[in-house]
């Protein structure tokens, strides 16, 4: 009888057999993938069209509109759902060269969600490119808004929006570059407005033209949880305000604003922090609301520095919320101001109600005729630990709140002025460590605390003063845009 015999396989080549096998099914599932998004881009060359590919859009498509100049009578109505795996992406053909004119933008509408406009150059009438309330998880990226007429580039409503790597320019018209809004009391939730070029915002004759407004007094007292964090504003001066914060919850940190004749201002709300900020001439920050923590911010030549608001009212008891709150328990801590024409301020006003348990401690101040210049009172303040770099007159500062010391600050190849050796804190109250992790370099702080905004690191900077290379559509290697 003849045998038949049964190769002898080991349980090594088995194994290997099933990884070659399992590889083979991911190759063959990527290739799939791959096959199917490629099969999902649809190429258009009318605003008719991309109104048709939008209106039949499902999750993973791409829409690509040609390179050229649309004019739009009305509105792309956009209301079609992507997923977080799959986002509805409309984009043009090549970033910056599919512009679009005329009297109509992009309009998304709920249940909108899960879509990408990108690369596109907005020149329509202002107000038409905008997201409505029950719109979420849309983003922005890589456009340039250059929008005519009063009124907004871009209106933001609707939460977890994302807007980034945009360009806002060559505004001389009433309105905002963008303009963040909400429903009922509600401001919008989770926004992220990171990476943006804010540039040439002219003058005009009435309030209403911030650079960036976030709010409006009726969604003063309700809290956002968003980012405001690595823009660059240069040459605004809309009005008196640049960026005007109406509501609560924000984060604004690791911005540059150079060269521009308005304030960034806390206008109305609670609860926001600001830190690792860059202030290059201009008017500083200006304070109102309760509850802030100011830290890490690094100003110079700035005319102010630091605008501590004299309070018009209370709104906690029951002053109107367009009034300018007094500020309470508000915290300038760990702050470095260069050269400065006027370092700590707070402005006179007519009945004013000054500002109450304000703790200004551990910044330094380098240069200035004067430390602080205070007109309005300030109740219950808390001075501690500054340090005074020839300054010429400490002003209105207490003895006692400050010292003459001689921390080694030495300009960088930026020109930033930095430590050169640990200058620790004199902390007494250690509960500050938890509200200051970071300095103006992004980089952890750990103890021992130094003074001012510059921890003496030898850890990698995450932030830096920014330039419009690194900012706006047409920045180099643009970072990763998920959060």
């Amino acid at each position: 009888m003849r045998s038949t015999a049964v190769p002898y396989t080991s349980h090594f080549s088995c194994r290997w057999q099933r990884i070659a096998s399992l590889i083979l099914l991911i190759i063959c599932s990527l290739a799939t993938t791959t096959t199917a998004r490629q099969a999902a881009a649809i190429a258009v060359h009318s605003l008719p069209e991309l109104q048709e590919a939008v209106n039949k859009a499902t999750p993973g498509a791409i829409i690509i509109l040609a390179d050229g100049n649309y004019t739009a009578t009305t509105d792309i109505n956009i209301n079609a759902q992507g997923t977080a795996a799959q986002p509805i992406t409309i984009r043009a053909a090549t970033n910056g060269k599919a512009f679009i004119t005329g009297e109509g933008g992009f309009h998304l509408t709920a249940p909108a969600s899960h879509l990408v406009i990108q690369g596109f150059f907005f020149k329509h009438t202002s107000s038409r490119t905008r997201t409505d309330a029950g719109t979420s998880f849309c983003r922005f990226l890589q456009n340039t808004f250059e929008t005519t007429g009063d009124g907004e580039n871009l209106l933001i409503n609707g939460n977890d929006h994302q807007v980034a790597y945009n360009t806002f320019q060559h505004k001389d018209a009433m309105g905002r570059f963008i303009a963040i809004r909400g429903t009922g009391s509600q401001i919008a939730e989770r926004l992220w407005i990171h990476h943006n070029y804010f540039f040439d915002h002219k003058r005009q004759k009435a309030n209403g033209a911030e650079s960036l407004q976030f709010g409006l007094s009726g969604f003063s007292l309700s809290t956002s949880n968003s980012v405001v964090e690595y823009n660059l504003f240069e040459d605004c001066d809309g009005e008196n305000e640049l960026i005007s914060i109406k509501a609560s919850g924000i984060t604004l940190r690791y911005n540059t604003i150079r060269n521009c004749p308005a304030h960034f201002t806390l206008r109305h709300g609670n609860h926001n922090t600001v830190y690792g900020n860059y202030f290059f001439n201009t008017p500083g920050l200006r304070i109102f609301g309760d509850d802030h923590t100011i830290h890490s911010n690094y100003f110079e030549q700035c005319s102010p520095a630091i605008n501590i608001g004299n309070g018009g009212a209370e709104v906690a008891d029951g002053a109107p919320l367009t009034s300018h709150d007094r500020p309470d328990r508000v915290l300038i801590a760990f702050n470095t101001l260069i050269n400065n024409k006027q370092n700590i301020v707070q402005q006179p006003r007519n009945n004013g109600i000054g500002a109450t348990q304000i703790t200004i401690s551990h910044n330094i101040i380098s240069g200035g005729p004067v430390a602080a210049k205070l007109a309005g009172p300030l109740t219950g303040t808390i001075w501690e630990d500054n340090t005074l770099v020839q300054v010429n007159d400490p002003g209105d500062m207490p003895a006692g709140a400050y010292i003459t010391g001689t921390p080694k600050l030495i300009a960088d190849k930026k020109g930033i002025w930095r430590l050169q050796k640990s200058y620790p804190a004199f902390i007494k109250d250690t509960a500050i460590l938890l509200l200051i992790p970071f300095d103006m370099d992004g980089q952890p702080r750990k103890a021992p605390l130094d003074a001012g905004a510059d921890q003496f690191s030898q850890a990698a900077a995450t932030a830096w003063p920014l330039t419009k290379e690194q900012t706006g559509a047409q920045a180099v290697q643009p970072r990763s845009s998920t959060r």
